[in-house]
Order: structure tokens, then C-alpha cells, then sequence
């Protein structure tokens, strides 16, 4: 299950950090719909709003289905179907969709078929191990480049550092019975966990049981959301668990969903201490984070680091999670959280 995740960048930073190669093979940013809705997170839960990466074609349908925007939407997926006046009268949780029956349950079935398929953007997600002590929160996210953890390094319009997390994602479009704005909502599909990251400690933990479908480099994300060039029956092959992802333990502060900061995700030392205390390694992170609002007064448009998108790489290399937290974060890799179950 996934129930919590991170997406700190602004919204013109999110757009250039999205970068791709369309069907002819030039660089292009995806255009934003309705970004002024948008509102980073390092805390954002369902119910909330969230970007995510769809097809053009899905709002206007003279479009290359090849082309991306970019779209604010309510993390929850409200059905096409669905007819009473209030969404929140709902009585079922979609906010994960497991992949064993996305294709049988009327929620997900339709839209599926629809190929209203969404790539979900987070810098990672958010899991919760229980210990004899109570539970344990871990941040999970790609493995980084050491561009990534630098900070003040611009090179253009390119974006050189924090690979995004890219989650297989089904939206909806809720129009009220009685008429009224539009709904857009999505959910996020759900795999069993690779036995390569179940995330085993030294102590006897239990693995974890499920993880968000991670659509690793932008092959699969364009096979994903070209629903004119291919069908769902090709497209579901991609949802497959990864090994590619790496975390870390950070404070319970995160429990709260109230609470918004850069300190949700720093790393800390499990034994050591329960307060918000930023290790070296984990304020170089903290750093480029604050720095990636653009939208914060204290931050210039042009003072903010550049990165090279993620989209025009190939999948990053497969590594243990213990090598790269070691590499990147200065300990080894601590277990990840229990996964509740979906």
C-alpha cells in the first residue's frame, strides 16, 4: 500500500524536471493544465491533490497521443459512474489499486480500458515498519546520481539532480449530477514487493508485503500513457515490482499530516534519537530541497539548481540498497516499513 509520498518541487521546476523526447525525437517539457492548483508537499496523503503525467490526447482529442501534460488531480479515484452529488460519500478506499484485480473491479475496470492511464510524480513515498517500539517510518525513492545530491551546479534548462519517482497511476473525470466543474481524480496501482528490496534488517522484521507499480525510465513511461499506440493488454505487462529503489529511516514527524517540511524526509539514526535531527548527508539533501521552491521568497528563479531530467536517461543501473545509502547517505540501509495491507 501506498497512503503517503513527497513532490517538493514548484510547479516550473516539476515542469523542467519532466523533460522528454516526443515521437520525433525532440526535447520537450510538458505544458502545465491548471498549475495554478498545484501546491508542493513533503507531506501529501489522499484526499490531497498531486501532478501527474497523462496524455494530451485525453483533453483534446486532435492530439499526438505521444505528447504529455501535466495535471493537478485529487489523489483518490472518484468513478466516471459514480452518481451521487458528494464523492466524499464514497464508501470505499481507492486511493491504491492492486494490479491482481485492477482489471476486474468496475472502479478501475472502465477507466482502465479507456487507457486513462497516469504516471503519479513523487520524490518518493512514505512506509511505516512496526517495532517493539511502535512504527518506524522509512522515505523509499530512486537511487541518485552524485549531480543529484550536489547543490548550486546549473547547465541551462536542463535539470541536473533529484530523480522523481514515477508510479503507474488510473485517472478519472467525476462530472456532478446536477452539473458543475469537473473532477479529476487518480489512484496508484499496487504490486508485491521484489524479494531483492523487502528490506530485511538484522533483527527479525517482516518484508514488505506491497509497493507502488514504479515505471522505471522513459521507455515504460511512454509505453504507459500512449494509450492510441498501446493497448491495455500491452501496457499491464509493464506493471511488474522493481528492485531499483533505495531508503532510508526518518523521523515520526511525518506521522502527522499536518506537518509540512523538508524535515519529513531527512535521515536519521534509528537508536540514537527520535527528535528531527539532520544528519551531514541528509542536510545536503535538506538543501537542495529548500532550494528546488522556486516560489519561496528567499529564492531567485535563477539561483535554482539545474538538473537533468530523468526521462531522457535510460533506466539507472540496479543496486543494493545498502550500497547506495552507504555511497549517498554515509550508513548502510535500514529496513523499510511494514506495508499495511491493501
Amino acid at each position: 500500500m501506498c497512503g503517503r509520498t513527497a513532490c517538493s518541487l514548484g510547479a516550473d521546476n516539476l515542469r523542467r524536471a519532466c523533460a522528454y523526447r516526443d515521437r520525433r525525437g525532440r526535447h520537450r517539457q510538458p505544458d502545465w493544465i491548471r498549475a495554478e492548483r498545484y501546491q508542493p508537499s513533503y507531506n501529501k496523503g489522499p484526499q490531497s491533490s498531486g501532478p501527474v503525467l497523462l496524455s494530451r490526447r485525453h483533453l483534446e482529442q486532435d492530439a499526438d497521443s505521444s505528447e504529455r501534460v501535466l495535471m493537478d488531480m485529487r489523489w483518490g479515484l472518484v468513478p466516471s459512474w459514480f452518481k451521487k452529488d458528494d464523492p466524499s460519500k464514497m464508501q470505499f478506499n481507492t486511493s491504491n489499486c492492486r494490479s491482481d484485480t485492477m482489471l476486474k473491479k468496475s472502479s478501475y475496470k472502465g477507466a482502465l480500458l479507456k487507457g486513462k492511464r497516469c504516471v503519479v510524480l513523487a520524490d518518493g513515498f512514505y512506509e511505516w515498519q512496526q517495532q517493539s517500539g511502535g512504527k518506524q517510518p522509512y522515505f523509499i525513492y530512486f537511487p541518485q546520481t552524485k549531480d543529484a545530491m550536489d547543490e548550486g551546479k546549473e547547465s541551462g534548462e536542463e535539470w541536473r539532480g533529484w530523480r522523481l519517482l514515477t508510479m503507474a497511476g488510473i485517472f478519472d473525470c467525476w462530472e456532478p449530477p446536477a452539473g458543475g466543474e469537473k473532477l479529476y481524480t487518480y489512484t496508484i496501482i499496487t504490486v508485491d514487493a521484489s524479494k531483492d528490496v523487502s528490506f530485511i534488517h538484522h533483527r527479525q522484521v517482516r518484508a514488505v508485503k506491497g509497493m507502488p507499480a514504479i515505471l522505471d525510465g522513459d521507455e515504460a513511461i511512454r509505453k504507459w500513457l500512449d494509450f492510441a499506440e498501446v493497448p491495455t493488454q500491452e501496457a499491464v505487462k509493464l506493471i511488474q515490482p522493481t528492485e531499483n529503489i533505495i531508503f532510508h529511516p526518518v523521523s515520526t514527524f511525518v506521522n502527522s499530516i499536518r506537518n509540512n517540511a523538508p524535515e519529513c524526509l531527512a535521515r536519521i539514526e534509528l537508536g540514537v534519537t527520535k527528535e528531527v535531527k539532520a544528519t551531514p548527508s541528509s542536510k545536503v539533501m535538506l538543501g537542495w530541497l529548500k532550494n528546488s521552491q522556486e516560489d519561496s521568497p528567499q529564492k531567485k528563479e535563477n539561483d535554482l539548481p539545474r538538473w537533468t531530467s530523468q526521462f531522457i536517461h535510460s533506466p539507472s543501473p540496479k543496486k543494493t540498497s545498502a550500497g547506495v545509502l552507504q555511497q549517498w547517505l554515509g550508513k548502510e540501509g535500514e529496513p523499510a516499513a511494514k506495508k499495511r495491507k491493501a
